[in-house]
């Protein structure tokens, strides 16, 4: 070997790839009204939106912590959301970790794919915004995929509280930064 030169050693390098959960498959919402129910939380209030069948959408009362108002035509049907209810009950008790709801969430094409892989984060664990882009083979798109996990409409069961900035910081989260933080720290175990 000449001076100045060095011997490489042969290693492999393996990407350690994100663990991920299968993928929730979403159902179009059906006609009819819109029925809905309100139940308490450790975030506040939460509205329930669906269409009898499937969960259309989960609310928070946001940032300004101000109850959502119904439109006139909607229904209320509280037993239209029993399992739901009961699921994200036992969620905020910590003895639930995967949903098993039928999802009707309304969005463009893209919303719903990025919606549909934020539900592969799984329990516990989080995601880059540009990590979910590229896996959603647009690798430069992780401000689009911001903007659709801010929009988001089934908030807590499509997990977009699990997707954090690239440097590990809470970025972002429709319902405030302290209701994603509550949310994280409820899964990982560390209770405020």
């Amino acid at each position: 070997m000449s001076k100045g030169t060095q011997e490489a050693l042969p290693i492999e390098v393996a990407t350690a790839e994100p663990r991920r959960t299968p993928a929730v498959e979403f159902r179009p919402l059906l006609d009819g009204p819109t029925r809905y129910t309100r139940m308490p939380s450790p975030l506040g209030e939460l509205l329930l939106t669906g269409d009898g069948e499937s969960l259309s959408s989960v609310h928070t009362q946001g940032k300004e912590n101000v109850r959502r108002e119904v439109p006139p035509e909607w229904r209320e049907d509280p037993s239209a959301f029993r399992d739901a209810v009961a699921q994200l009950e036992a969620y905020f008790a910590g003895t639930l970790r995967e949903f098993d709801l039928a999802l009707a969430p309304a969005g463009t094409e893209w919303q719903l794919r990025v919606w549909k892989a934020l539900t592969t984060i799984p329990y516990g664990e989080t995601a880059s915004y540009g990590e979910l882009a590229a896996e959603l083979g647009r690798p430069t798109a992780s401000r689009a995929v911001g903007t659709a996990n801010g929009r988001n409409p089934i908030s807590i069961i499509v997990p977009c509280h699990r997707v954090i900035g690239a440097n590990g910081t809470l970025t972002g989260y429709a319902g405030g930064l302290e209701r994603k933080q509550y949310l994280l720290h409820l899964e990982t175990g560390r209770r405020r």
